[in-house]
């Protein structure tokens, strides 16, 4: 398993509802970012193939690790453009749109706060 990071020197992100040695001086309200990355029709066959005989798919693993990255860069500009230095209680989820076969939605959203 590949551990996932990122990271950003304007704007940090946290799961924690918290940041360790800083006191939050500002709420601005929950920020979002939605990724819904178009459908590539090899990865679904090679993903359909990996259904019938088992196993993981790592294009679409690829896939996902990438879309989450946009998601999270979307969301640290649109902190940055309410003047935010953090997002707190951080999540980044999915979902399937349009039942099997459809597309997939990352969403990443937390609330924006201003550090002292």
């Amino acid at each position: 398993m590949t551990a996932f990071s990122y990271s950003d020197d304007k704007v940090l992100l946290t799961t924690s509802h918290e940041v360790s040695g800083r006191e939050i001086t500002a709420h601005h309200g929950v920020v979002v970012a939605d990724v819904t990355p178009g459908r590539n029709i090899g990865k679904e066959i090679a993903g359909g193939l990996r259904d019938i005989v088992g196993g993981r798919s790592g294009s679409w693993e690829k896939t996902l690790e990438a879309n989450q990255e946009t998601a999270l860069d979307e969301l640290v500009e649109e902190a940055k453009s309410i003047v935010a230095d953090a997002v707190v209680a951080l999540d980044v989820t999915d979902e399937a749109l349009g039942g099997q076969g459809g597309m997939i939605n990352i969403k990443a959203f937390g609330t924006a706060v201003s550090l002292d």
